[in-house]
């Protein structure tokens, strides 16, 4: 799991000015997943962000500086995207992405999983 730490730290620092916010930190995706509220946020894999940002946006961010459409399996995932580091260069350009994540984090939906889990805990008490 390589990932920049640097990238994670800035991505860290800035998730931690953000009030009444809930972070957890975990490995996946190659990388380094910054949840908030229970929910994948943005994630650092490589040199890149990988943003989950509403995905009716899809069409305007693609033309930003270092937006690189999410492949999977052959089928492009709409809402979710990588941003390479000319993308995040600038304050102004990184926290665009981080609060492009942050605004669609309040209405995505908790993976199946997480809400599985959820389900499991509250029967157990």
């Amino acid at each position: 799991m390589n990932y920049d730490i640097k990238l994670a730290d800035r991505v860290r620092q800035y998730l931690i000015t953000i009030p009444d916010i809930d972070i957890e930190e975990k490995k996946m995706f190659r990388g380094l997943t910054f949840m908030v509220n229970n929910k994948m946020c943005v994630s650092v894999s490589g040199k890149n962000l990988m943003c989950r940002f509403d995905p009716e946006l899809q069409d305007k961010v693609a033309g930003r500086k270092g937006f690189q459409t999410m492949i999977m399996k052959g089928s492009v995932y709409k809402g979710y995207c990588y941003v390479s580091p000319e993308g995040i260069q600038t304050i102004k350009d990184f926290e665009f992405w981080v609060n492009l994540c942050l605004d669609f984090n309040g209405k995505a939906k908790s993976s199946k999983h997480r809400q599985a889990v959820k389900k499991n805990t509250k029967t157990k008490n």
